[in-house]
């Protein structure tokens, strides 16, 4: 995973000066230790092939969610978190907080690496 971090503006680091996580409206579950927070778009091949990744992963490791976001249903979120290009992914702790951002198709062996810090 190529590591892009990239501070989040907001008054706490969420994204929104109220303090709710700007993924608060998703109406996903997050992990109860990690989330793989994927932003995709329709006709994105590695898009895909990410989406395979991360839900072996989430399977594989007890406690971490996987979450897909339609990059272009949800430009309030793409735009309040500098989402430039998909696949992205933002590992999230078990609170919420962005511990790292990567975009390009992931390997395996480089997210469970990535959720050792959210972990």
């Amino acid at each position: 995973m190529h590591d892009r971090r990239r501070r989040v503006r907001g008054h706490d680091g969420t994204g929104r000066p109220d303090g709710a996580p700007p993924w608060a409206g998703l109406g996903a579950e997050l992990g109860e230790r990690a989330t793989l927070l994927q932003f995709s778009s329709a006709f994105c091949a590695p898009c895909r092939a990410t989406r395979r990744v991360l839900g072996e992963v989430a399977a594989l490791v007890p406690g971490v969610a996987h979450v897909e976001v339609d990059a272009e249903a949800r430009l309030d979120l793409v735009r309040r978190l500098g989402i430039e290009k998909t696949p992205t992914v933002l590992v999230l702790d078990a609170a919420g907080r962005i511990v790292r951002r990567a975009t390009g198709q992931p390997r395996k062996a480089d997210v469970i690496a990535a959720l050792g810090e959210a972990v």
